[in-house]
């Protein structure tokens, strides 16, 4: 839908990458230009993966100094980091040496108690010292201990004001925030302070807004292609993972938020809910309840025109 936005992959640790059976770094070109999203702390081990990444095609490496879970604290690697600016920097500096493509951040604007103003500009400070040009930031604290994951997605407010004073002393970095952004209209209000603006939960729940992405912020004049337009040329996409042994709902449990807020997107999101996960679901599923959408949208197109013609 997008040919211009920066798609990052989810959280991979260098552990999966270098001792993982299976294939954590495979993207379709389709997906370019894509980030890799890394976890981890030994300097070492970030540079190993970090020169695989470059080799696989990765335009982009990303440390992730964001997440809070357990899971990761336990491991030493997200959030719990920015307690760690040298450590984050020996790491950053270690990847920028082995790669020719950029090393990025994605961080929070604190953790638990380490919350001040000043805290945060001296991680961003030292992180910058070591080369890196670009960071991310969530533009909310991280509470390591008593919130989950979600909750950390939710709970602690959210303070743009404070990354866009961080712009502002740190002009020569190239910034983006996130955080709680669902519309264009935001993303232009947050384009007003800093150089970028990453979207999350909005783009998944959402995807079709990425459909706009080029025109609303990279002034692309090529027309933005329809729902059904996305449905059709993810088919080929479909049919080549269902021939290698995939699942049809590995693809289409992602698809479900397509149709949302259009009519027939319930009967979209229904059938696919029902069926996609069958072991024998094949791309049938999806151009079934493609039908079903459409049938839905034409009936309540129909009977919106009845009754504009009888109150005429």
């Amino acid at each position: 839908m997008s040919k211009q936005a920066l798609l990052y992959t989810e959280m991979v640790t260098t552990g999966a990458i270098l001792f993982g059976k299976g294939d954590y770094l495979q993207f379709n070109e389709q997906e370019h230009p894509v980030s890799l999203q890394l976890g981890g702390s030994d300097p070492q081990a970030l540079a190993q993966c970090a020169r695989i990444a470059q080799q696989r095609g990765y335009d982009e490496l990303n440390l992730n100094v964001g997440c809070p879970s357990d899971r990761v604290q336990n491991g030493r690697f997200g959030a719990c980091l920015m307690a760690e600016p040298a450590l984050v920097a020996e790491c950053t500096q270690a990847m920028q040496d082995v790669v020719d493509i950029p090393v990025t951040v994605k961080c929070r604007i604190g953790i638990d108690e380490q919350d001040s103003y000043q805290f945060l500009t001296d991680f961003i400070g030292t992180v910058a010292d070591a080369g890196v040009e670009q960071v991310t930031v969530h533009a909310r604290k991280a509470w390591l201990q008593g919130l989950s994951p979600k909750q950390n997605r939710e709970i602690p407010p959210l303070d743009y004001p404070r990354v866009y004073q961080l712009k502002r002393d740190f002009p020569h970095l190239t910034l983006a925030i996130n955080g709680g952004i669902t519309s264009f209209e935001a993303a232009h209000a947050h384009l007003e302070h800093v150089d970028g603006v990453m979207v999350g939960r909005e783009a998944y729940s959402n995807p079709y807004m990425l459909a706009q992405v080029d025109s609303e912020l990279f002034g692309d004049s090529a027309a933005v292609m329809s729902r059904i337009d996305v449905v059709e040329q993810m088919i080929p996409y479909i049919e080549q993972h269902l021939a290698a042994g995939g699942r049809l709902n590995h693809i289409a449990r992602h698809m479900i938020g397509l149709f949302q807020g259009q009519a027939g997107g319930r009967q979209w999101r229904r059938h696919l809910s029902e069926n996609a996960h069958k072991a024998d679901a094949g791309i049938e599923v999806l151009t079934q309840a493609l039908k079903l959408m459409q049938d839905t949208a034409q009936h309540v197109s129909k009977l919106q025109q009845q009754n504009s013609e009888q109150g005429s």
